[in-house]
């Protein structure tokens, strides 16, 4: 009984944090699109993908964006983020992949950092049926999809695990993050004023992202207070050295489901490793994937690179921006 009175509130919760997409920008040429290719032995939808190709057929390999969008990781569509996502960056000469992975209900940590290995090495057997240059792969994600993505860039070989075809590299080459997950343990401690109570009601939860049903406990299959070495293991910000790929990162300030301090922990981390990153703090964005549209308020933007943090800017996160993002970080 005690199962069915927490569900209507899960569900809700969920639908919360696959927060509002920004209407899909006009490509001005049709997309080619594969929908629903299984990438490893599928379980409900969490082992597909959905392929979306500029209309204009070239001799040239594209760079590849893949896209997983966030549920708490309760959810197994994360692919269907790409679908606002694509008109724009097809247009723009990429080749863009929605790729789900399995919820933590089909399976626990690291299932699906293990799911979205698997995703890239099918992308890379595949790359020259569907035009993509496998020397230049980027992800984006948002919320738990934006913690897949920092954990495809910043972990290695011990990751791969068994799902889907072997044989091929996972490595990424550039990281899009909005508003991840990146140390789960300091999450209660920079929550907003009432947020913890807005997640408690939202969830059933009593004592917030350190409940043993919160989505980070149940990620790993214990409340993440009694299971420190697990959340270490879990958590983005331990696998950054110097070696990580260029990172975007980009958070709203009013996050009321993951606090910014998140990603200031990951920007300080990857500014301590050497490794290059930008990070915009927006103000009076929340938890909102609109966080990469034009109408928010103009963000601070903090660069580092090489050790050496430069002086602080301003800008916007927007779709142009990730794209001129993407564009360095591969060498375009």
């Amino acid at each position: 009984m005690a199962r069915r009175r927490v569900l209507p509130g899960l569900l809700a919760a969920v639908a919360l944090l696959i927060a509002a997409t920004p209407a899909p920008a006009s490509s001005g040429r049709e997309m080619r699109i594969f929908p629903d290719i299984s990438y490893a032995a599928t379980v409900g939808r969490g082992h597909l993908l959905d392929l979306y190709l500029p209309g204009r057929r070239t001799a040239n390999r594209r760079p590849l964006l893949i896209v997983m969008g966030g549920s708490g990781w309760f959810g197994d569509d994360g692919k269907a983020y790409a679908q606002s996502l694509a008109p724009f960056f097809t247009a723009a000469g990429f080749v863009v992949a929605g790729v789900s992975t399995r919820s933590s209900r089909q399976a626990r940590f690291p299932a699906q950092v293990h799911d979205v290995k698997a995703a890239i090495r099918w992308l890379r057997k595949h790359a020259a049926g569907f035009g993509i240059d496998p020397r230049r792969v980027a992800v984006l994600g948002d919320s738990s999809g934006g913690w897949t993505a920092a954990m495809a860039g910043l972990t290695g070989p011990a990751f791969e695990g068994r799902v889907g075809v072997g044989g091929y590299p996972s490595d990424v080459q550039a990281v899009v993050d909005l508003y991840g997950p990146t140390d789960f343990a300091q999450m209660d401690a920079h929550m907003l004023p009432g947020a913890c109570d807005e997640l408690n009601r939202n969830f059933g939860l009593t004592t917030c992202h350190a409940d043993p049903r919160s989505p980070e406990s149940s990620l790993l299959g214990c409340p993440i207070l009694t299971c420190p070495s697990a959340v270490q293991r879990a958590n983005p910000i331990t696998y950054v050295a110097k070696h990580a790929p260029p990172f975007l990162i980009a958070h709203g300030e009013e996050d009321r489901l993951v606090p910014l301090h998140q990603s200031r922990l990951l920007f300080d981390a990857l500014h301590a490793a050497g490794a290059p990153a930008t990070f915009y703090s927006v103000p009076g964005a929340g938890h909102d994937k609109s966080i990469v549209s034009p109408s928010h308020a103009v963000a601070t933007v903090r660069r580092t690179a090489a050790g050496r943090e430069a002086a602080p800017g301003t800008g916007r996160p927007t779709l142009e921006t990730v794209d001129r993002f993407l564009r360095q970080a591969l060498g375009l």
